[in-house]
């Protein structure tokens, strides 16, 4: 229950912080975004203290590792692979365009359009 508390008034702190957004309308840029980033500060902290927010900045640190882990392509394989698909994309609108086009031109034979 305690939880659920903190994570109403995590919610309550980002919606504070995006009035003062809009309750500065008059004032300066910077104390406007400063505003939405106090609370989403504010917010993070308070949700944090709670077990989910924890689970969730957990996993947040885990998924960060497990992207470090990732073997990425090299350059060249990005653009050969790039390449390829790039090339099936323009041969299938090919093959679509003329299964098109001669079953338009069955169906105008049919109906005594075509010449």
């Amino acid at each position: 229950m305690v939880d659920k508390i903190k994570l109403v008034i995590a919610f309550l702190l980002i919606v504070a912080g995006i009035a003062g957004f809009y309750y500065l309308h008059d004032s300066a840029a910077v104390l406007r975004l400063a505003s939405v980033l106090v609370g989403l500060l504010l917010a993070a902290a308070v949700a944090w203290s709670s077990d989910p927010g924890k689970r969730f900045f957990i996993f947040g640190k885990d998924s960060v590792a497990e992207a470090k882990r990732v073997v990425w392509p090299s350059r060249k394989e990005t653009l050969q692979t790039t390449g390829v698909v790039i090339l099936f994309a323009i041969v299938m609108a090919l093959f679509l365009w003329a299964v098109d086009a001669s079953l338009m031109m069955m169906v105008n034979k049919l109906m005594g359009r075509g010449e």
